[in-house]
């Protein structure tokens, strides 16, 4: 892989790039894949794809518990990776990092964890009109079982934040904010930094969605200083089935465990148990242990490019496809906010968006279409759904020049 850079912009060797991406190479009907549903899952490298392999081939043990020498090459494969994560997200401390199953889960743990100690009838949380399901149904169950209240924050005509009415809802109720730092369905990234600021200064606590941003930008949870972060490594060229939750320690001792089994305890007796320390507190039983391995792995080859160097090229590729789109007749963007990641959500005059998906597969393109679990988000828009590009940094303005050709081909035959 070659970077070369002059005084504006970065390129990629991306024929190189694409080279470690075995599925890249592959036909669909026919056709060369166009792969832009990164935001749904991404695509693994060889290297992630061989470090599954070489751990059931090498390494097959359960961790943290035996004395022989697989199980501690394994635990030891998986602790290595947590430290990776550690650093990659500059947490201050490695039990901060909590292996989950994914965002979803990380969010439920939380929910669970932190809301059902800490969140009582009358108390109030704070999201915002752009959330995942995954970040408005956990907090909804809460509400429901605790009597709390769910508040909900505006976003404007361009799907940003309205921060005005954000801080309008900030009081002595609201016992936490749960936003997103990318919206998956628009790509709209959130100033979740100035947000958590002005939440602290009530000493209010906050959770990042970061299952969108993770891939895309760096991201520095000290920096930040977010109480809680959590991400999938699925969007992060690594394994589905595995993700992390990031929590200042101060909180995670404070909670109480998500889940009860082996490993989250010290000692067991039929009258009481005792939990066992961070992060093994909150990970009971058995984990994804090729999936956390590779999310070490996946980090590795991530940082061998640069995120700062993805982001540049991304930003590119998205400046590049919003362009071509905006000249097709009859388009219409759901989305345009002036802080994007590479997502692009759009509907064609006369089609509708899953018509025009099931004919993009047939050309080889893959794209998502539907409501992207943001149902609440399309009903803002007094929309169905839209359908949805979203680019990572082995896609290449090629495939984007097909995708524009196929898309006015597509509408045509549709209209």
């Amino acid at each position: 892989m070659n970077l070369t850079q002059n005084t504006t912009k970065i390129y990629f060797d991306v024929a190189s790039i694409r080279k470690d991406f075995p599925i890249l190479s592959r036909t669909v009907n026919g056709r060369p894949l166009v792969y832009f549903d990164n935001a749904a899952t991404t695509q693994k490298p060889q290297v992630v794809i061989d470090a599954i392999t070489k751990y059931y081939t090498h390494q097959n043990s359960n961790i943290h518990r035996g004395v022989h020498y697989l199980s501690q090459v394994a635990t030891q494969a998986y602790e290595d990776s947590r430290e990776k994560i550690r650093a990659f997200i500059n947490a201050e401390k490695n039990h901060e990092v909590i292996f989950t199953k994914g965002t979803t889960d990380g969010i439920n743990l939380v929910a669970n964890g932190f809301g059902r100690k800490f969140i009582g009838a009358g108390d109030e949380i704070v999201i915002s009109e752009l959330e995942h399901h995954s970040n408005i149904v956990p907090w909804q169950m809460l509400c429901e079982e605790k009597g709390a209240v769910l508040r909900v924050a505006p976003i404007n005509e361009v799907g940003e934040i309205v921060m005005e009415e954000l801080l309008k809802l900030l009081s002595p109720r609201t016992k936490l904010v749960a936003i997103s730092h990318v919206s998956n369905a628009l790509g709209s990234v959130n100033p979740i930094k100035e947000i958590i600021k002005k939440a602290h200064d009530l000493n209010i606590p906050v959770l990042i969605d970061g299952a969108q941003a993770i891939q895309h930008t760096k991201v520095d949870v000290q920096d930040l200083d977010c109480d809680f972060y959590v991400f999938s490594g699925h969007k992060l060229f690594a394994s589905t089935g595995v993700g992390i939750l990031y929590g200042k320690e101060e909180f995670l001792n404070k909670m109480n465990p998500y889940q009860g089994g082996g490993d989250m305890i010290k000692t067991v007796t039929f009258e009481k148990t005792t939990y066992n320390e961070l992060p093994h507190k909150f990970e009971a039983g058995t984990p994804h242990i090729e999936g956390g391995i590779t999310l070490g792995t996946a980090i590795d080859y991530v940082n061998s490019i640069g995120l700062e160097n993805i982001s540049a090229y991304e930003q590119e590729l998205l400046e590049y496809a919003t362009e071509k789109l905006s000249q097709l007749e009859g388009i219409r963007f759901i989305g345009t906010a002036k802080e994007k990641a590479s997502v692009i959500s759009f509907l064609i005059d006369g089609v509708h968006p899953y018509d025009l998906g099931v004919i993009l597969d047939k050309m080889g393109i893959a794209i998502r279409t539907g409501h992207h679990c943001t149902q609440p988000l399309m009903q803002k828009f007094n929309i169905p759904g839209t359908a949805r590009a979203s680019f990572a940094f082995y896609n290449t303005k090629e495939e984007v020049d097909v995708f524009i050709a196929s898309v006015i081909k597509a509408a045509a035959m549709l209209k």
